[in-house]
């Protein structure tokens, strides 16, 4: 803003006329401040009309040349910037996102791989032992007829994991069954492994006897030993207790298990259901993932750590819908 006298003169050095918002450098003489004064008057001039101060339309006593301060044309700027850092910060989130969900896809398809032949390598393995025992004892019909009635187990589990791959990414069937009964079947076929293990494991089932709930067997029986190998692999000590509780509410059927391994540290308790975590140097972190899926998506039930303390135990709660 520039305020000249009754003459459109600005008094640089006197009390008459008036600038604002104008820098004038410092090293420049009085003819050279007043040449950029009056370079300025124009420039104001054709921006805007300026105002005169005048008495009765007659005496006029000056006039007022204003116009945009440098601050203002700099923040005539500024939404355009703020649209630039947002474009910016909303590609850079979804290139972050699209990385984070290819991983995890990656880990995925690596971890499935991994799990199938992990699955399959196990009765795989029986049956060739089978075989190299059938040819020892041929000759014995007694031996034979053991050997058959293992190989037609390991058959048997063998069609259960096919059963299990094929309904993923399908809706399976629900049907109910009685929970007690099913998990009692899952810990039996670890029983008879866990000697194997050289530790003394006692896994228990408490609680209601007779809750009934809508499920796919296969899939659930996937879910639970699951939770046994998870809980298997936290117990560090050769003894150990994983102990599972049925219980009811008025809209679910509740399963806890709980084990007294090393439990899990605050920091990771929202990586563990995450596709490829895992603190095992031999895991692939997909057990976890893969079970709280089959509860959430296929069953429309919830699978969540309860409580964990480190070097006490957790406790994982499985909800599924009556």
């Amino acid at each position: 803003l520039i305020l000249t006298n009754e003459k459109d003169e600005v008094d640089l050095y006197g009390s008459s006329g008036g600038i604002k918002n104008i820098n004038i450098d410092s090293t420049l003489s009085e003819s050279e401040a007043k040449l950029f004064i009056q370079s300025k008057i124009a420039e104001l001039s054709r921006a805007h009309t300026p105002i005169t101060l005048a008495f009765k339309d007659s005496i006029v006593f000056g006039k007022i040349y204003y116009g945009e301060s440098e601050l203002i044309k700099r923040l005539r700027f500024y939404p355009y910037l703020q649209i630039f850092f947002a474009v910016v910060f909303i590609i850079i989130a979804y290139l972050s996102f699209s990385y984070i969900k290819r991983t995890e896809q990656s880990n995925i398809w690596v971890g499935m791989a991994k799990e199938t032949a992990h699955q399959l390598g196990t009765p795989i393995s029986s049956l060739m032992g089978w075989a190299e025992i059938l040819k020892m004892n041929y000759s014995n019909p007694d031996k034979v007829l053991d050997v058959a009635e293992e190989i037609n187990g390991d058959l048997l589990r063998l069609n259960k994991i096919t059963q299990r791959f094929s309904k993923i990414g399908s809706k399976p069937e629900l049907k109910e069954y009685n929970i007690f009964d099913v998990i009692s079947h899952v810990i039996e076929y670890f029983q008879r492994r866990l000697p194997q293990s050289r530790r003394e494991i006692l896994i228990t089932l408490e609680g209601n006897k007779s809750l009934i709930a809508p499920i796919n067997m296969e899939l659930f029986e996937w879910v639970i030993e699951n939770l046994i190998k998870n809980a298997l692999d936290a117990i560090d000590n050769k003894t150990g207790n994983i102990k599972f509780l049925l219980t009811e509410t008025s809209k679910f059927v509740d399963v806890e298990v709980t084990d007294n391994g090393k439990g899990i540290d605050l920091k990771r308790r929202k990586d563990i259901f995450r596709p490829g975590y895992s603190t095992k140097q031999r895991g692939w972190g997909l057990g976890l993932s893969l079970s709280k899926r089959i509860i959430e998506d296929y069953h429309k039930g919830k699978l969540f750590l309860k409580n964990s303390i480190l070097g006490e135990g957790s406790t994982f709660k499985i909800l599924l819908n009556k």
